[in-house]
């Protein structure tokens, strides 16, 4: 009779603990307590077709510096406080620009500037040697207004998200997007990358350690981050689960029966 309500107890315990091992859930499975991992990424944000960009001028002489914050066609903040541009956060505007098809923008007595594929130091380091024309010991400063990455598939709150740092690694963005669901691939997540209309796609194992030397550790500008459902999750998807879940009734009352029967 023990042998009986053993085997019950067996069969039970593998509908159970069948569904997902450790190996599919855990991340950096490889880590070591107190282990060291130098990282050999770094990241550095390249303005690229499309990115909009702020840039404000400043001196000593503000005067000489006000012709450079204009936007084209506009004029610097009225007293009434309309304004062209965006807000630094310390009261005054900080004008944009987009970058056009040809890598372009339009900056006030410059003229036309190439700066896609440029990073932000080489910009500032660019508009600094033109501006020293004009005015003596110009300040430059750049900023990339529209840094966001976007989360999709098998997590448990997908969107978009931006960043206003301008740098964020993989995990951190799985972090906004509320981690990865007990559905998720975690050892196959995909990173989609444009870059002068050409989509590249890099797969990341999150289950290893290795990910940390991975080119798409630190997301760029506009990356679309996927995470893969696995097996079950598409199953459930084509319906699949209601008869999985009909079955599985099923035999939890047989085994109830059974269980009655046998003591």
């Amino acid at each position: 009779m023990h042998s009986y309500k053993f085997l019950l107890l067996l069969v039970v315990s593998s509908f159970v603990f069948s569904c997902k091992t450790p190996t599919d859930v855990v991340y950096f499975q490889e880590s070591k307590d107190l282990e060291k991992i130098k990282s050999t990424n770094s990241f550095t944000p390249v303005f690229k077709v499309d990115d909009v960009v702020s840039i404000l001028v400043s001196a000593t002489d503000m005067d000489a510096a006000r012709p450079f914050n204009l936007m084209q066609g506009a004029s610097l903040p009225s007293p009434s406080g309309d304004n062209t541009g965006s807000s630094n956060g310390n009261g005054g505007v900080e004008p944009t620009y987009l970058i056009d098809e040809e890598g372009n923008i339009d900056f006030p007595v410059l003229g036309k500037l190439k700066i896609s594929g440029l990073t932000r130091v080489q910009i500032k380091d660019m508009l600094k040697e033109k501006l020293k024309i004009y005015i003596k010991d110009p300040i430059v400063n750049v900023r990339l207004k529209n840094f966001k990455i976007t989360v999709i598939g098998e997590v448990g709150q997908p969107g978009s998200f931006t960043i206003p740092n301008e740098r964020i690694t993989i995990i951190e963005a799985i972090g906004l997007a509320g981690d990865l669901t007990i559905m998720g691939k975690r050892g196959n997540v995909m990173v989609i990358r444009e870059n002068d209309g050409v989509n590249t796609y890099h797969k990341v194992d999150l289950t290893s350690k290795s990910i940390f030397d991975s080119p798409v550790y630190y997301l760029a500008q506009n990356d679309v981050l996927y995470v893969e459902p696995n097996d079950a999750r598409i199953k459930s998807s084509k319906g699949q689960d209601k008869t999985v879940g009909i079955v599985l009734s099923v035999i939890s009352v047989g085994l109830a029966a059974l269980a009655l029967i046998l003591r």
